[in-house]
């Protein structure tokens, strides 16, 4: 038995690949894991013995992985963004999730599963909300201007 701990858990649609996903990103983030595998049984509607969904934490947070088939696909409209410490976690993690999958602009990238993410540095919400309008806006235009973020650049910008 499991528990599911949240009272609102992402779903996300996959096509076949619900579990290899979940263990993928279960492998990159510390404190996950992969919580039950939940099979197709003679009611279906998929072929019985095959995954049908996978719960699953990330960082702590739960989320559900279906296999769905074929006819929904991810989309930029939903990603998860995840705030990241220092650079050497900014270039792990875009790395990473980048591999097999898209570069995007201004922290996004799109996995090889074609889930979008957002690596963005917790240092950037610090210098886009300063209290010092211009220096606020100069790091927001260096930002606009990136792909992988760079927290180094981003504080020059700033700093004009």
């Amino acid at each position: 038995m499991y528990e599911i701990k949240q009272k609102i858990i992402t779903n996300l649609w996959f096509d076949t690949a619900a579990e290899e996903a979940a263990r993928y990103y279960a492998g990159i983030f510390d404190d996950s894991r992969v919580v039950h595998v939940q099979r197709y049984g003679e009611a279906g509607p998929g072929e019985p013995g095959t995954v049908m969904t996978v719960l699953f934490e990330l960082a702590g947070q739960q989320f559900v992985g279906i296999n769905g088939g074929p006819q929904f696909k991810f989309t930029e409209a939903i990603s998860l963004e995840v705030l990241c410490d220092s650079q050497h976690e900014v270039d792990r993690l875009w790395q990473q999730l980048g591999e097999g999958g898209e570069p995007g602009p201004c922290g996004w990238l799109k996995d090889k599963y074609g889930l979008s993410w957002q690596i963005v540095p917790r240092r950037l919400y610090e210098l886009i909300t300063a209290a010092d309008e211009a220096k606020a806006q100069r790091a927001m235009k260096a930002m606009l201007s990136m792909g992988k973020l760079d927290i180094a650049t981003l504080e020059a910008a700033a700093e004009g």
